[in-house]
C-alpha cells in the first residue's frame, strides 16, 4: 500500500529559503544548504541500521519508516546521473557524523551525507517527523534545491528504493536543471 500525502510538507513550498546551519559531513567539514548554489538534491531519510544492531522498537509497524539504506543505494547508484545533469547530491539525517561515515564507507557513497543530530534543519523548516521508541526520526522527503532555496519537493516518498529515478528524471525534464 503507498504512502498517503498527510500534507505535513504542504509548507514547503518553491522558493523557501533554507536555514543557514553548517552540517557535520561524513566527509569531514560542513555544508551549509543555504549557501549552496547551483542545484542539488538533498534526500531526507529517518535512520539507516547497522549490521549487528537491531531497529528502534516498534520501527516495523511504521508505515515509510524501512528503506533508508536501499534510497541510499539508489542515489549512489544513479550517482552519475545526476553529475551529468549538474546537479550535487546530499542525504541527511539526525544520525551522528560518525554514524554517517560508517554508512559511507559500507556502502560506497561517492557524495556527503550531513549530520544533524540537534534537529535544527527540522526546527528551521518544520520538518515532518513520526516517533519510534521514544525518540523522534524525519520523515522521508526530497528537496529539490535551487542557490539555496527550495525548487521542489518530493513527498511523501514511496517506494524509497526506487525514488532516486524518480528525482533523476524530474530533473532531466526540467529546463532550468540542463
Amino acid at each position: 500500500m503507498a504512502l498517503a500525502d498527510d500534507g505535513a510538507a504542504a509548507h514547503l513550498v518553491a522558493g523557501l529559503a533554507l536555514p543557514d546551519v553548517a552540517l557535520t559531513t561524513c566527509l569531514g567539514g560542513t555544508v551549509n544548504l543555504a549557501k549552496l548554489s547551483g542545484t542539488a538534491v538533498v534526500y531526507v531519510y529517518p535512520w539507516t541500521g547497522r549490521p549487528g544492531l537491531s531497529d528502534p522498537p516498534g520501527w516495523d509497524d511504521i508505515p515509510g519508516a524501512h528503506g533508508s539504506t536501499p534510497e541510499t543505494e539508489g542515489f549512489r547508484d544513479r550517482y552519475p546521473d545526476f553529475r551529468s545533469l549538474g546537479v550535487a547530491v546530499y542525504g541527511l539525517s539526525t544520525q551522528g557524523a560518525e554514524h554517517q561515515r560508517e554508512l559511507s564507507s559500507r556502502l560506497g557513497v561517492p557524495f556527503a551525507l550531513l549530520s544533524d543530530p540537534q534537529f535544527r534543519v527540522q526546527q528551521e523548516l518544520s520538518l515532518p517527523t513520526f516517533a519510534a521508541g521514544g525518540a523522534p526520526y524525519l520523515k522521508r522527503l526530497t528537496l529539490v534545491v535551487r542557490d539555496g532555496r527550495i525548487a521542489h519537493v518530493f513527498y511523501p516518498v514511496d517506494p524509497p528504493a526506487t525514488h532516486a529515478g524518480e528525482v533523476a528524471s524530474w530533473l532531466a525534464a526540467q529546463p532550468a536543471a540542463q
